[in-house]
């Protein structure tokens, strides 16, 4: 299936030049490991993951629309903790019911639903056969007082094995204090994960207010970005779910207190490997995604006022950068579902699309 080249344009608007006829000049692609059909069996079958991970991992790349590229679409939905379920869920109370995000992930025509314990445990008999699972294991809840911003395990790997998932997925916030507690959490959970024959996905955050600094945040700077990709697919990540890159020099405008520099980086990180482009900034996250071996989704954001061409924008990049899809939840459950229905299409077209290439 070819989508048409003429919608993506005209979401494009005066972006579709730059980001459509971009040719990049950083890091060629024929060093990456792109998607494809043959994906699992090309990049997976060498490494030590055990049949019953690649049978798995194959079964989110055959899922909805995407069937067979190598591209991904997911629908994620754990806000109803990460954001609390009333400011999540208020704007389409549909939501508050399971059962309605499973069906809109379906409907949606989505590789899979990555949700929490709670919501698909709740369906489990009903959908689990129908689409893919990805149980979400640890979240940051928002009802301690004062708020805090840790990530804490909500169940088991077995839970989720016992439902049916096929992948489970977590979240490290990188840089903060509880980061190291957090890899150790995660590495066991992802072997284990690994050992009953499932995938893994890491939410690859940061997360520490001394990364807003000088009137800018790095949070979503490439070169700190990509630095939690390289550590992430270290824990044996088998797809990394990243913000789209915004900025760089988050390495070199991040300082200790004293005034000593923070972290380490190379000059040619900025020069050679990146440029201002943002195509250029998500091939960085990119390459430390093992250059791709493991796939790069990265995430929708917060719903807005122009939700649907900033998703069709943030898929051109994903793709022409050498991603693997969009992993997008806010900007589909927050609007009616015939609405969401047609957001997440319209970025499936752009992974459909064979005049969408790699830059």
């Amino acid at each position: 299936m070819t989508a048409s080249i003429d919608r993506i344009v005209e979401l494009l608007g005066s972006d579709a030049d730059n980001l459509l006829g971009y040719q990049s000049k950083t890091i060629a692609k024929e060093r990456l490991s792109l998607p494809g059909p043959d994906f699992v069996e090309r990049v997976f079958m060498n490494s030590d993951r055990s049949p019953r991970v690649l049978r798995n991992l194959q079964a989110l790349y055959e899922g909805g629309r995407l069937s067979g590229t190598g591209y991904l679409s997911i629908l994620p939905v754990d806000q109803g903790i990460e954001h609390s379920a009333g400011a999540s869920f208020a704007p389409n109370p549909d939501y508050f019911d399971p059962a309605n995000i499973v069906e809109l992930a379906i409907e949606g025509g989505c590789n899979a639903v990555a949700s929490t314990f709670g919501v698909l445990g709740m369906v489990a008999r009903r959908y689990a056969h129908r689409i893919p699972f990805v149980v979400k294991l640890n979240h940051n809840e928002l009802l301690s007082y004062p708020n805090g911003y840790d990530q804490i395990m909500f169940g088991t790997v077995e839970q989720a094995y016992e439902m049916g998932a096929v992948a489970v997925g977590a979240t490290i916030y990188f840089g903060s204090p509880e980061s190291t507690r957090q890899i150790v959490d995660v590495s066991r959970a992802f072997a284990r994960a690994h050992e009953l024959g499932m995938a893994t996905i890491l939410w690859c955050y940061t997360r520490n207010n001394a990364f807003k600094t000088g009137g800018n945040d790095y949070h979503t700077a490439a070169d700190l970005t990509g630095q939690a990709n390289h550590l992430g697919v270290t824990l044996h990540a088998d797809i990394i779910k990243q913000k789209m890159p915004e900025t760089n020099g988050g390495f070199k405008a991040v300082k200790h207190d004293d005034g000593s520099r923070f972290g380490r980086t190379h000059q040619k990180v900025y020069d050679e490997l990146s440029s201002e482009h943002p195509i250029d900034l998500t091939r960085y996250q990119v390459a430390n995604c093992y250059m791709g071996r493991a796939g790069l989704i990265n995430s929708g954001g917060a719903s807005g006022d122009n939700d649907l061409a900033d998703a069709v924008r943030t898929a051109v990049i994903n793709k022409r950068a050498g991603g693997t899809g969009l992993i997008l939840g806010r900007k589909a459950f927050q609007r009616p579902r015939n609405e969401g229905i047609a957001l997440l299409n319209a970025v499936q077209d752009v992974y459909l699309c064979d005049d969408v290439t790699i830059a």
